[in-house]
C-alpha cells in the first residue's frame, strides 16, 4: 500500500450555495461549460465539449453493462407514424398531450410524429424480426434523442423538450415468467450504472395511476436533491403483452403454437448526470466521480525561476507514466496564471486529484497529492506516486459513493400522522406513510399532503412491516404498506 503522507486535512465542504440548488445548479453547468441553456428553443440545450466528455464516458459504462448482458444496439428513426403510436390506446392516452406532430413536409402533408419513447416504433419490427422461440429472449436498446412537448416550465438537463441522451431498452419474451426475470436483470443492470456513478436510488414500484402508460407495472428510482425534492432517474417497466398483441407479435412455440411475446421496456436519461453533478457538488463547483471524470488528474507544475527546465521535465515524466497507466491526465503549465488560480480552477471544474510539483518536491523526490472532495492533501514518495494516484482515485469513488448514500438515508423518514408527515415535506425528503393499498385511499394521500406518491418500497433492505398501523387518508382501513411520498421534479 502507498505511503500516504497527510499535511493538510480533510475540511467540512461548503455548501451554503448548493442548497439554493436551481441557481446553484444553473451557476456550475455553465461557469464549468458542462452545457449552455441559452440556446433561443425552450428545453431544447446545447452540450459543450466539457459535458459531451462527461456524457460519452457515462454512455461508454450504460453501453458495457447492457451488452454483457446480452442487449443489442440499434438506432429507430426519430419518426413514428401516427397510426402506430395510436394503435395502443392506454399509451396514446399517456402520450398524446405531449407528442411534437409532424403535420407537413416541404409540400406534402405528413401524418408523423417526433418520437417521445420507441415501443410503437420497435413493436411493428419485433414482428418482422420474431418468427419462433429460437429467436427468445431478444433484447435491444438505443441511446437516442426523445421529444415531448412539455408545458411546464423546462430545466436545463432536468426538464426537457428534447432529451438528447435517453438510454431505452426493449425486450421480448416467451412468457411473464421471463419477462419478469428480464425486469430483474434489468433493475441489477440499473444499480450498477447509478452505483458507477455514485449516485444513491430508491426503488419503488410506482403506483397504479402513475404507472407508464401501457405498462402492467412500473419500477423506478428516485433520488434526492439537495433542496429535497425527489427526481426519478430511472424506469422499468413490464407491459405483458399489451403491445404485443395490439401489433400482433407472435412466436412459435415447441409445441407448433402461435403465442404472443412479453415485453418490457427501461429508460435512463441526462438526468442521471443531473443527479451526479448536483449530489457531488459544492459550493466551489463541480466534483466528478474519477469513473467519469474526462480528467480523472491534473498537473500544477509550480515553476520559479531558474528551475523551469527541471520541473516541466519532471512534470513531462509524470504525465507519461499516468498515461501508460490508463489515468486521463491534464497538465497545467500556463504561465499567465498562478498555482493559486490554477487550484481554484481545476476544482471548479470537479478533476478529483490534483499533482503539485515544485523545486522542493524534485529535491525531495516527492509529490504533493490533493483530493478535490475532502480538500486533504498529502505527501508520497515520488517511487510511489502512481500507487497512490491509483489507491486515491478508488478511495475518491468508494467515498463519494458512501457520502451521497449517508445523505439520502438521511433524508428518508417515516411519518404516521398527516401532521407529521406534512412538517418531514416541508423539511425536504421522502416520507413513507401507512397505506392500504386501495388507489382512491392513495391519491388522497397525495392531496392531503400536497406531495407526490413515488410507490411502494422495493428496496432489498426496506422495512415493510407496517405494524397495524391505518392507512393515513382512510382511517377505516388497515395499512399494508408504506408509500413513499415526495415533492418531486
Amino acid at each position: 500500500m502507498a505511503r500516504l503522507q497527510v499535511i493538510k486535512s480533510g475540511e467540512r465542504r461548503p455548501r451554503e450555495k448548493w442548497r439554493n440548488f436551481t441557481d446553484w445548479f444553473n451557476w456550475v453547468i455553465m461557469e464549468t461549460e458542462v452545457y449552455d441553456f441559452r440556446y433561443p428553443v425552450k428545453g431544447a440545450y446545447v452540450w459543450r465539449p466539457y459535458g459531451v466528455k462527461i456524457r460519452r464516458l457515462v454512455e461508454s459504462y450504460i453501453r458495457f453493462v447492457h451488452d454483457e448482458t446480452g442487449h443489442q444496439e440499434v438506432l429507430f428513426p426519430v419518426f413514428i407514424p401516427y397510426e402506430f403510436l395510436a394503435k395502443e390506446s392506454e399509451h396514446i392516452r399517456g402520450f398524446e398531450s405531449e407528442v411534437f406532430w409532424v403535420s407537413k413536409g416541404g409540400a406534402s402533408e405528413e401524418r408523423l410524429v417526433l418520437r417521445p419513447t420507441s415501443e410503437t416504433a420497435m413493436m411493428p419490427m419485433f414482428k418482422l424480426w420474431i418468427k419462433d422461440h429460437t429467436d427468445l429472449p431478444f433484447k435491444a436498446y438505443q441511446i437516442v434523442s426523445v421529444f415531448r412537448a412539455e408545458t411546464k416550465a423546462t430545466r436545463p438537463m432536468i426538464r426537457l423538450r428534447e432529451i438528447s441522451m435517453f438510454k431505452e431498452a426493449h425486450t421480448a419474451h416467451a412468457d411473464r415468467e421471463d419477462a419478469e426475470k428480464q425486469v430483474r436483470e434489468a433493475v441489477e443492470i440499473y444499480r450498477k450504472i447509478f452505483d458507477y456513478l455514485s449516485v444513491p436510488y430508491l426503488i419503488s414500484q410506482r403506483p397504479e395511476w402513475d404507472k407508464f402508460a401501457g405498462a402492467v407495472y412500473t419500477i423506478a428510482f428516485d433520488t434526492v436533491m439537495p433542496d429535497g425534492k425527489t427526481m426519478q432517474i430511472g424506469t422499468v417497466h413490464y407491459l405483458g403483452t399489451n403491445f404485443s398483441r395490439v401489433f400482433d407479435v407472435k412466436y412459435l412455440t415447441p409445441n407448433g403454437d402461435w403465442e404472443y411475446v412479453h415485453t418490457t421496456s427501461y429508460g435512463i436519461s441526462e438526468r442521471v448526470i443531473a443527479a451526479m453533478i448536483a449530489i457531488h457538488g459544492d459550493d466551489k463547483g463541480l466534483a466528478l466521480p474519477p469513473n467519469v471524470a474526462p480528467i480523472q488528474v491534473v498537473i500544477v507544475p509550480i515553476m520559479y525561476k531558474g528551475s523551469e527546465e527541471a520541473i516541466l521535465r519532471e512534470t513531462k515524466a509524470i504525465q507519461e507514466e499516468l498515461i501508460a497507466s490508463s489515468v486521463r491526465v491534464k497538465v497545467d503549465d500556463r504561465i499567465d496564471r498562478t498555482p493559486g488560480w490554477k487550484y481554484n480552477y481545476w476544482e471548479m471544474m470537479g478533476v478529483p486529484l490534483r499533482i503539485e510539483i515544485g523545486p522542493k518536491d524534485i529535491e525531495n523526490r516527492q509529490v504533493v497529492l490533493a483530493r478535490r472532495d475532502t480538500l486533504e492533501k498529502y505527501v508520497v514518495p515520488r517511487n510511489e506516486l502512481i500507487e497512490s494516484v491509483r489507491e486515491l482515485l478508488r478511495r475518491i469513488n468508494d467515498d463519494l459513493r458512501e457520502s451521497s448514500w449517508s445523505y439520502l438515508r438521511s433524508m428518508t423518514t417515516k411519518a404516521t400522522t398527516i401532521e407529521e408527515a406534512k412538517r418531514r415535506l416541508d423539511e425536504g425528503g421522502v416520507v413513507e406513510v401507512p397505506w392500504s393499498g386501495d388507489n382512491d385511499c392513495g391519491m388522497r394521500i397525495q392531496q392531503l399532503l400536497d406531495a407526490d406518491a413515488l410507490g411502494k418500497p422495493m428496496d432489498e433492505d426496506a422495512t415493510r412491516e407496517v405494524g397495524g398501523l391505518r392507512d393515513l387518508a382512510c382511517n377505516d382501513k388497515q395499512a399494508n404498506y408504506w408509500l413513499r411520498v415526495s415533492r418531486r421534479y
